[in-house]
């Protein structure tokens, strides 16, 4: 939320508007007095990394009462204030809305009291709302994501990762409970992003019978030789009947019919603190500019709304469309109509019945074979999420009926024959494991195009699933330009992109990219909280990324960068001295600290040395300055819930598309394919997963510098510039437009961000 406030401050400003802080939230507005405080540009600085909220929330009773909503329009207007941006929740969304639809007639009362002047009712004549979500339970229907979601799953999962560990020293089983009263969000894809055997929501009660197949799952997973289990509970997990299922009657089950050792964990409201995740901070900021756009371009005619997130791109819908959405869906759970409930939640209706597959042995037993033989590897640098991209390919494809074989070390172990069947148990644990567990090389298949043919005549190869980063892209290419030679490389083939400096064209997101912004953001919070209490210091960072600048520019927004220097946006000695002097200004203000990026690759002559060099010289007499590389540490580290979420969605959905093209290139007792649809790229552009015929995304790519010639996150570098007090233009060309709901998302909108 500071993030969102902090944003919503500084392009108030910066568009020169007069920004206020409500404190306590409604209750602060009823009251008025101090909690109604003019906002600058310093009194939101430093407030990226902190939790909550700083200009604080409160429940307020007297908000809903038609006399408490008469002394807040008297305090707003004594303040001239006609433009409110909330965060919260449906509750405090629609009391914003009923408020609006209220002002005319509370300004009328409030001239008949003598409140105010008659002509403040012209003056003031409309209040404009924008709505941005607030919620770690991901439970408001219209938007993908809402702003603290994502590190209410960071906590889950550092629980969870921690709680494996002495659950396997003692063979124990945890009944893990998390937050999520009327939503199953958080429970669902931490069952997913943490590879858990039985997961319990609200919106899919079991059905009857539920206790005996748990314990048949948990038996049979302890018959394999795994040494824990991991059962999630949402708070508000019923069974068909309505009855709650709590943590203690699934431990009391657990224990009373297979005797297990076992431990209830309530995360409680742990889940809501900490430091934000370098997710949230972007969805934040991103959502603030934009609700101060949509405030500007609101007329009196233009029903409130509120600012969301469809795949990748911010969308503007009507907030009582959502919000009457949102009641729908209880008003299904009250009434029994689960399926229902589930298809408007929009996510669940793709996320539960893959779950089903990824969690459950069973139905990889009960699915017919298909005689079909699917290999499975890592090319390039690694990335983590990878091991989560393995493992929902490898389950996805025995539930399929095809037979799963890994590659151990990319093309080059595929040369050599690294190749192996890999079962279900052989990935159990997997989606925790950061780097790649398969082993990956950057080697291109090309000088070695022959023995792959070969070993792929002698495993009977039908299909090839590539999951790595620009190399395995021009693999793929290679592969396809050798197919007039070998018959044996005439098979379905697709890459799911996996690399940190995101530089695959075809993909707005790859998987690994999160994990590395979250290693970055965390390192930067740490970097600038060691200066505190000490004189004014800049600090100059270097990151990874080849010549893609994503890392730097979307870290840099995360964590408030003054600069970021990158390739696809060059710079002279002149824009080195702006920026020096921009920050020597900042200086003499209350600012203590400044942070600076540069991706590696971001120009040959001025390197990290040389701008720290610059700035310490420049700098003398107001500010002094450090430099970090960070280096290798960008790559490491457990996968975060995001990259281990967006792994297993899109290596689940690329191995659908093995299985349907499969069936549609098997001709004469054997499988060819030669088209160029046949050999695609599964990735994420704006608001879809797309499949792109690799040879088509050619014209999209600078092979020189192995990025795409096209980038959508360029967009974000005029708002980390603007959030830093620069004046620059900002392209309002993409910002979001009013559209309705849609109650049926096509399954090709379900990128989720990746959720």
């Amino acid at each position: 939320m500071n993030a969102a406030v902090r944003a919503v401050v500084r392009m108030g400003l910066y568009v020169g508007a007069k920004v206020y802080f409500i404190h306590e939230g409604y209750q602060g507005m009823v009251d008025g007095g101090e909690n109604i405080r003019e906002a600058t540009w310093e009194s939101v600085s430093s407030m990226l990394q902190v939790g909550g909220t700083v200009i604080g929330s409160a429940r307020c009773k007297e908000f809903r009462t038609h006399e408490g909503r008469l002394k807040a329009a008297l305090n707003l207007v004594q303040r001239g204030i006609t433009n409110l941006c909330v965060i919260g929740g449906d509750g405090s969304l629609t009391g914003a809305n009923l408020f609006r639809e209220e002002w005319s007639g509370l300004l009328t009362e409030l001239v008949e009291q003598g409140s105010i002047e008659a002509d403040a009712v012209q003056k003031y004549s409309a209040l404009h709302i924008v709505g941005m979500v607030g919620s770690i339970d991901n439970d408001f229907c219209g938007t993908d994501m809402t702003i603290g979601t994502d590190s209410a799953l960071h906590r889950i999962i550092e629980v969870v990762d921690a709680i494996m560990t002495t659950a396997q020293s003692h063979q124990r089983t945890f009944v893990l409970e998390v937050m999520g009263r009327h939503c199953g969000y958080l429970a669902l894809v931490s069952a997913l992003a943490c590879g858990a055997d039985w997961v319990l929501i609200p919106e899919m009660p079991p059905e009857d019978g539920w206790e005996d197949k748990m314990c048949q799952k948990l038996s049979a997973t302890r018959s394999r030789g795994t040494r824990l289990n991991i059962i999630i509970v949402a708070e508000g997990a019923i069974d068909r009947h309505g009855k709650p299922i709590t943590s203690s009657l699934v431990k009391d089950l657990v224990v009373k019919c297979l005797g297990f050792d076992t431990r209830v964990t309530i995360l409680g409201h742990v889940q809501r603190g900490g430091t934000p995740s370098a997710f949230d901070r972007i969805l934040a900021s991103r959502m603030g500019v934009e609700a101060v756009l949509a405030l500007l371009e609101t007329t009196a005619n233009t029903p409130a709304c509120v600012v969301s997130l469809c795949g990748n791109q911010s969308v503007r819908l009507p907030l009582m469309e959502c919000v009457q959405m949102t009641q729908e869906v209880q008003k299904a759970m009250d009434e029994k109509r689960f399926e229902e409930a589930v298809k408007l939640r929009g996510l669940f209706a793709l996320m539960f019945p893959m779950s089903l597959v990824l969690l459950t042995f069973l139905l990889c037993i009960l699915h017919p074979q298909s005689n079909f033989n699917v290999a499975v590897l890592n090319v390039g640098a690694p990335a983590a999420g990878m091991n989560a991209a393995v493992r929902s390919a490898v389950r996805v494809g025995i539930s399929e009926g095809h037979k799963m074989f890994a590659v151990n070390d990319g093309f080059e172990g595929f040369c050599k024959g690294q190749i192996k069947e890999i079962k279900w148990a052989d990935v159990g644990g997997w989606t925790g494991q950061g780097g790649s567990l398969l082993g990956t090389k950057r080697t291109l298949p090309a000088k070695h195009v022959d023995k792959i043919a070969d070993q792929m005549r002698k495993h009977n190869i039908n299909a090839l699933l590539v999951i790595g980063g620009f190399e395995a892209f021009l693999s793929l290419l290679e592969l396809l330009t050798a197919r007039g030679k070998y018959d044996e490389l005439c098979v379905p083939m697709v890459m799911v992109p996996a690399t940190v400096s995101n530089n695959v064209p075809g993909s707005d997101l790859s998987i690994g990219a999160d994990t590395a912004l979250n290693a970055i953001t965390t390192t930067c919070d740490r970097i600038k909280q060691s200066a505190s209490g000490t004189k004014r210091r800049v600090f100059i960072i270097e990151t990874m990324g080849g010549y893609c600048g994503y890392l730097a520019s979307v870290g840099g927004l995360a964590a408030g960068a003054d600069a970021a220097y990158i390739y696809e946006e060059p710079f002279d000695i002149r824009d080195l001295q702006a920026n020096v002097e921009h920050l020597t200004e900042k200086m003499k203000t209350s600012i203590q600290r400044g942070l600076v990026l540069r991706n590696e690759n971001s120009n040959e002559n001025y390197t990290t040395d040389f701008i720290y060099q610059l700035y310490t010289e420049e700098g003398k007499g107001v500010f002094d300055c450090r430099k970090n590389v960070l280096g290798h540490m960008q790559q490491g580290g457990a996968p975060s819930p995001f990259d281990r979420n967006f792994g297993t969605k899109i290596s689940a959905k690329a191995m659908q598309w093995i299985s349907k093209k499969l069936v549609e290139t098997f001709r004469q007792g054997r499988v060819f394919a030669n088209t160029e649809d046949s050999c695609c790229l599964l990735g994420m552009r704006r608001r879809a997963l797309v499949f792109q015929p690799v040879v088509q995304l050619k014209d999209e790519t600078d092979f020189v510098h192995r990025i795409p010639k096209e980038q959508w996150w360029l967009k974000l570098r005029p708002l980390m510039k603007i959030l830093a007090k620069y004046k620059t233009s900002y392209d309002v060309s993409d910002s979001g437009q009013l559209e309705h709901v849609m109650r049926n998302r096509p399954k090709e909108l379900d990128a989720s961000v990746a959720m």
